[in-house]
């Protein structure tokens, strides 16, 4: 009986865990079609999916949401249409929640290794970072003008 039991128990495991990753792949499919013009340029330059792009762009905003004051990054969230979206989109442990991480990890270089983290969860290498930044950033000063490009670019540092 205890043996069914544990069977039971993995079983619930397994269930759980993909309805996680169910979650996580409609929240990035969303992102990718709230925001399509920035995802497809980062698929684009990343050689990646559009879920892909969609997450790693959730991580990276994730991060800069952690290091600015709230008024900075609402003026980089009005420039990205669908930011809620993509910062749903980051795997759990990246985006949002990266503050937590980078505390843990020490401030400025944790928040980057967390999002290295979160770019490995979704089966990008972690130096693809230094190729989403300038992508993200370029989007954003095009969309929301120089001083938020530059609030973005210091943030992602």
């Amino acid at each position: 009986m205890a043996r069914y039991r544990h069977l039971g128990i993995a079983l619930l495991i397994v269930v759980a865990f993909s309805a996680t990753s169910y979650a996580q792949a409609g929240a990035a499919a969303a992102a990718a079609k709230a925001s399509p013009a920035l995802v497809g340029e980062l698929s684009k330059q990343m050689g990646a999916t559009p879920e892909q792009s969609a997450g790693a762009a959730g991580a990276l905003f994730g991060v800069a949401k952690s290091r600015l004051k709230a008024d900075e990054f609402s003026q980089i969230a009005g420039a990205v249409p669908g930011m809620d979206s993509l910062l749903k989109a980051a795997p759990a442990g990246g985006g949002g929640g990266l503050g937590a991480v980078a505390g843990q990890l020490g401030g400025s270089a944790g928040s980057m290794a967390a999002a290295a983290q979160a770019f490995s969860k979704l089966g990008l290498s972690p130096d693809m970072v230094s190729k989403a930044i300038p992508v993200l950033t370029s989007f954003v000063t095009k969309s929301g003008g120089a001083g938020v490009g530059n609030l973005l670019a210091g943030a992602l540092k």
